[in-house]
């Protein structure tokens, strides 16, 4: 069963604005007897100009400022804690109207940076290498949720009005945070048109890249309906090692999941799938297992994302050494795919990939030893009763 979205439980009780597709936004409008070029400069506001009272939106009359005031909010996320790294990847726990947080984080470059963006409190899934997996899911993030986490990211860099691509800081979004977006599509493409939307923040599908762990059925619409670049967490080239660390597995393998990456619209090779690929030593990292990728996509337009392993506090695995990391990504390169080794970036802050979770913590590292035992055992509990679960 689907999660349900947010429950409306919030102090204020008054709409928020920021979320709402240009046709909602319309109708809000006109029920206050507001003509409809109305639509257009509250648009630009919201999404070019950053507001977040309607004080500042100076050429609407006083009259129509006091009255959207008492009707509707503007709406963000407030921002329980911000964090920024020695490398200076910056993360936020983000809180919702109804006490829930998620986790955002800005990784930068040195002329541009992506924001990791999530779609859930919890995670759906139970990959066994993310720490994320181990959390319960809550609930689906809401259209205005998922977009208000870039809203605050833009906030924090100072990149409002809305900046020409030249001169942007925040240069891509990546869907890879906490929680598997295709399993609340519907309110994540709602939040994604409105970013794509050339009048307000104005990223277009190209700077935008989605991460699914396989549900197969989503793909194919996301691939109809938004276009952006597909990113694919597949950490294994056969079934039964997939499945072993990546449950979803079971229900889409391999040979349904790859068909689904094959009739992904517009794939070329200046548009390629990227496929994630975290190196778990001894799991899924011999020069095997690489060439056995090589055969799994080939055809596909493709590049690989190579992951070390990001430990956090109770995880069951640990990284690929460096040299078996570099000889799986020298076997990929020789058989014609570029097979790039990321960089870990803010592990010092539980910002690296696979490490968001909702209640973590900066820990140093005799902490992070002291309680390293304790939590291994509470991190295999919590799979096998979620596992039971499933099973149920």
């Amino acid at each position: 069963m689907r999660p349900k979205d947010a429950p409306h439980a919030p102090t204020d009780t008054r709409t928020a604005l920021v979320g709402l597709s240009r046709g909602e936004l319309a109708a809000e409008l006109a029920s206050l007897g507001e003509k409809a070029f109305r639509t257009k400069q509250v648009w630009h506001w919201l999404y070019h100009r950053g507001a977040k009272t309607f004080s500042e939106m100076t050429d609407l009359g006083k009259e129509l400022r006091a009255k959207l005031d008492e009707r509707y909010i503007v709406g963000r996320p407030t921002v329980a804690r911000e964090q920024t790294s020695t490398d200076r990847t910056r993360k936020w726990l983000m809180a919702f109207g109804d006490g829930q947080k998620a986790e955002t984080v800005f990784i930068p470059e040195d002329d541009r940076g992506a924001v990791c963006i999530s779609s859930q409190v919890g995670c759906t899934l139970t990959c066994r290498f993310c720490n994320t997996g181990t959390q319960r899911l809550v609930r689906n993030l809401t259209a205005a949720e998922i977009l208000g986490q870039f809203m605050i990211a833009r906030d924090s860099y100072g990149e409002w009005p809305t900046p020409t691509d030249e001169r942007r800081m925040l240069s891509n979004i990546v869907m890879m945070g906490m929680g598997e977006p295709l399993y609340n599509f519907d309110n994540v493409a709602k939040a994604l048109k409105i970013v794509m939307a050339d009048d307000g923040i104005a990223l277009g599908k190209r700077r935008i890249t989605l991460s699914t762990s396989g549900v197969v059925p989503e793909i194919r619409r996301c691939g109809a309906e938004l276009g952006v670049n597909l990113a694919i967490s597949l950490h294994a080239p056969d079934d039964d090692t997939r499945t072993a660390i990546m449950p979803i597995n079971k229900k889409y393998p391999l040979k349904e999941l790859i068909a689904a990456c094959r009739d992904y619209p517009g794939l070329q090779n200046s548009r390629r799938i990227t496929f994630e690929y975290v190196m778990l030593k001894g799991i899924n990292d011999s020069m095997s297992h690489a060439r056995a990728l090589t055969k799994l996509v080939a055809g596909i337009p493709a590049k690989f994302n190579l992951i070390p392993f990001n430990p956090w506090p109770g995880s069951l695995y640990e990284c690929s050494d460096a040299e078996t990391v570099s000889d799986f990504s020298e076997t990929l390169y020789k058989a014609g795919y570029t097979a790039t080794i990321r960089t870990p970036r803010g592990r010092d802050i539980l910002a690296a990939c696979g490490q968001l979770r909702t209640d973590s913590e900066r820990l140093s590292a005799k902490e992070m030893r002291e309680r390293e035992t304790e939590e291994r055992k509470l991190a295999q509990a919590a799979w096998d009763e979620k596992e039971a679960a499933l099973k149920a």
